[in-house]
Parts: structure tokens; sequence; C-alpha cells
């Protein structure tokens, strides 16, 4: 039962994920996104990480997606203009992203050549304390670092809305 819901919620991530570059409303685009957030927290609680889900449900899902959706109003985008797309790039891109698929595959198979089934329901060691240890200690600099690179993602979108309404 549990790999039947994991192929399930693998499946709405990868179909939403692609629909997230497919679409050309970037509020449409946000929702997929939104979709996404959702189906990895639905796979980390099947693998047993409860406190990870969470926080995937509440940070990513909520606050990111509020902070994108405020960004796409505030820049005032809409639909997408189709550009033309270039000879080679369709004729290359299809081959060159399954030999780049191959080659990682490979690299990840040289990587972990022997891995271990997954068994759901058995990591223990998202919780709370450990998360908090870690992102204090050892990921103190890139927490640091993401935060920020959002404060000047925020200021970028406003300085770039505050130019189309003085305007």
């Amino acid at each position: 039962m549990d790999g039947l819901l994991f192929l399930i919620f693998a499946a709405i991530a990868v179909v939403s994920g692609l629909n997230v570059v497919l679409q050309r409303q970037p509020i449409a685009s946000a929702l997929s996104l939104v979709a996404v957030m959702g189906s990895l927290a639905m796979l980390y609680l099947l693998l047993g990480a409860q406190f990870i889900a969470a926080v995937q449900v509440i940070v990513y899902a909520g606050a990111v997606m509020v902070l994108f959706v405020m960004v796409i109003m505030l820049l005032n985008a809409g639909r997408e203009r189709p550009a033309g797309a270039s000879l080679m790039a369709s004729t290359l891109g299809l081959p060159l992203l399954a030999g780049l698929a191959g080659a990682l595959g490979y690299v990840i198979f040289l990587a972990f050549p022997d891995p271990q089934p997954v068994r759901f329901g058995q990591f223990r060691e998202g919780g709370a304390a450990q998360v908090g240890y870690a992102l204090f200690t050892r990921y103190l600099l890139p927490f640091e670092l993401t935060s920020v690179l959002v404060l000047i993602a925020i200021l970028g979108a406003v300085v770039l809305a505050w130019r189309e309404v003085r305007k």
C-alpha cells in the first residue's frame, strides 16, 4: 500500500513540476508549484519524517508561495508571449536531454553502487531537535545566505514595481 501511495504522490509531483514549466500564466504556475510542495510533504510523511513534512507545508507551500504570488502581483506579470523556437533547440533539445539524463543516472549509479532499499516509516532523523541543531551549527552560513538572498529578491521586486508606478 505504501508503495502505491508513493507512486501516486511521486506522479503528482512530476506532473505538477512539468506544469510549472509549461504554464503560460504565472499564477497557474505558482499554484502548480504548491501542488509539488504538497506532494513532497506527503512523500516525507510516507517516509516517516513528520516534522520535515510539516515544515515543507508551513514554510514552502505556505510562506514561500505567498512570497512568490506577491512578487507576481507586484510585477503585474501577465500571460507569457510565445517566442519562436530556434531550429537548433527543437532538433537537439530532446537528444541532449536524454544524454544528460543518462549521464546523470550513470554517475548516480557509480556513486551509490549498492543502495539500501527504502523502508517506509523507518526514518528517525528528522525531528525538531536534529533539524534545529544542524540548521544552527553545521548549516548556519547557507541558512543566513539564503535569507539574505530572499531579502534581496524582495527588494528587487519592490524596486521594479516602484519604477512601474512612477511612470
